[in-house]
């Protein structure tokens, strides 16, 4: 099943796709809400679904099928290249994640690969999700001991804030920069803007 927001979009996919013997577009719909209402297990066996479409996004389309029909095979087309879209639709359940420059030979290899029970995801996503995994492992306390380096205090400063120790700061930053894979302090604050950990306050 083809879900896009765009007819001709449709259009092109299923005449790529038709010309492979072992493929065959069997439903189409124009938004998540379709999606749910189109679908059926016993018909269709992979999902070829957009990210970003108005009114039900792919990605609460993609939670809403797996919560129905947990053995739902769904790959993600998509032009978005975000870190936090590739996050989501891992976390919820897509088998892949395809980005609409992809070449039709590299297309059909996913759609084959997920069909069969596998992941698809480039190597350069399969990095990402790692960097990303990593930034998961900050605990609650790095996060503002991250902040109090964020605001140019130093360990001592940071440790009469929270009420810990110098030494315990010192450990606290060691593991930041590590897991931020930074090589110093105002490295670290800059992924910690990027990855979403760290937000500008007003009159900052």
């Amino acid at each position: 099943m083809l879900v896009d927001d765009h007819s001709v979009v449709r259009m092109g996919l299923a005449a790529v796709l038709g010309l492979e013997k072992d493929l065959l577009v069997v439903a189409e719909a124009e938004d998540g809400a379709q999606a749910l209402e189109t679908y059926r297990p016993e018909a269709i066996d992979l999902v070829l679904m957009d990210v970003r479409m108005p009114g039900m996004d792919g990605v609460t389309a993609l939670q809403q099928l797996r919560s129905r029909w947990p053995e739902a095979r769904v790959l993600m087309l998509t032009t978005s290249e975000l870190d936090e879209d590739l996050q989501c639709v891992i976390d919820a359940g897509a088998c892949g994640y395809v980005l609409k420059n992809v070449t039709r030979d590299e297309l059909v290899r996913a759609i084959r690969l997920v069909h069969s029970g596998g992941r698809y995801l480039t190597a350069a996503m399969e990095t990402r999700l790692a960097q990303l995994a990593k930034v998961k492992q900050l605990s609650d306390r790095e996060v503002e001991v991250l902040d109090g380096m964020r605001r140019g205090l130093s360990n001592r400063d940071i440790g009469q804030a929270l009420g810990i120790s110098e030494h315990t700061v010192k450990a606290h930053v060691k593991a930041v920069l590590q897991k931020l894979e930074s090589a110093d302090r105002a490295e670290a604050v800059a992924r910690g803007f990027e990855k979403g950990l760290l937000k500008t306050r007003a009159g900052e």
